[in-house]
């Protein structure tokens, strides 16, 4: 038994608390169609079902999606919880990331059911509940941070080349050192590095340097993200906050910011003056928001476990990867 299937069932009053999957097969996602005369009908959906009375959560997602789909779940891990109210009713979506499974997926109901490639999900017409869902599918567990200044340039891209043969594939390019002309220099650069592994790159920096630089998105310290009244960029780029507390992680998602970071956790070189949340005050921030978030401030792989069980996507990490003898091992514990 994993730490997480003996998780009690226990959601907010009068939610109906529903499992879903997100069931990966390499870069695509499995999806279903909803009934036409159900619940926000003929809309897409990540398959799962209701918990019944006494089911943990791990157990009641193993028996939706062999009652759904005939296959068994042998790896799966929490991923995302999402509340949300609709005009007739309040759902707490609990869904997790399905690794590994046993069996050819069909629809056992019934159901339309078809594989999507990552990048297609927001084309498709979801519940509104599916948008937090949607964001979290396309995430990685990994959120890598650069760290130009302390290992110098060249090393820095040396071992970045490294990095994303072994399965980087989120990079926040943070150089606070740098003025802009040189930043821009280095951010296409390593922009054009990520590019040729499948990985994406997004700027600390000013909102109109992404496109200039080529790269896929912002990313918000906390006085650029103070600063905005509105999103920054449109849709077609991610918008990722640093966030240290209940305010920001509200303001955060007030902008439509696709997902945030999250500490520190524990003391932190790179955050030195900060006091560390913990892990049950991180816990208690996720509860209160449906953004994916990274956990940050002292943490290495052996963390990627407790960092989900308590709402997280995963790990935003600095020296503990580019001090790791086996960057490969950090990205499997992630995946």
């Amino acid at each position: 038994m994993t730490m997480f299937e003996s998780t009690p069932n226990i959601v907010a009053e009068h939610a109906i608390h529903v499992v879903a999957a997100v069931l990966m097969r390499d870069d695509r996602v499995l999806v279903a169609k909803r009934p036409s005369g159900s619940h926000q009908g003929d809309k897409w959906e990540f398959p799962g079902g209701k918990v019944k009375a006494g089911e943990t959560r791990h157990d009641a997602l193993v028996r939706e999606l062999g009652e759904e789909l005939g296959i068994t779940v042998q790896s799966a891990h929490p991923l995302i919880q999402v509340r949300h109210s609709y005009s007739d009713k309040r759902v707490h979506l609990d869904v997790w990331r399905v690794t590994a499974f046993e069996g050819q997926p069909h629809g056992r109901e019934g159901q339309d059911v078809t594989w999507v490639e990552c990048s297609r999900l927001p084309d498709l017409d979801f519940p509104a509940a599916n948008q937090p869902v949607i964001r979290a599918a396309r995430l990685p567990g990994l959120y890598l941070i650069s760290n130009a200044q302390r290992l110098g340039e060249a090393e820095f891209m040396r071992r970045l080349e490294r990095a994303l043969a072994s399965g980087v594939r989120l990079l926040q390019l943070r150089e606070p050192q740098l003025e802009r002309a040189e930043f821009q220099r280095l951010a296409r650069k390593v922009v054009h590095a990520c590019h040729e592994h499948g990985a994406e790159v997004v700027l600390n920096g000013e909102p109109a340097w992404v496109e200039a630089c080529g790269a896929d998105g912002v990313h918000l310290n906390s006085r650029r993200l103070r600063a905005l009244r509105t999103r920054p960029l449109d849709a077609r780029f991610w918008v990722a906050a640093s966030t240290h507390d209940r305010e920001e992680l509200d303001l955060a998602a007030s902008l439509g910011v696709d997902f945030v970071v999250l500490g520190p956790v524990r003391a932190s070189t790179s955050h030195p003056p900060a006091a560390p949340l913990g892990w049950e005050r991180f816990a208690q921030l996720c509860e209160v928001t449906n953004l994916p978030v990274y956990a940050l401030g002292g943490l290495g792989a052996a963390d990627a476990a407790i960092a989900r069980e308590s709402g997280g996507q995963g790990l935003a990490m600095i020296s503990g990867f580019w001090n790791s003898a086996d960057p490969a091992a950090v990205v499997a514990a992630l995946r």
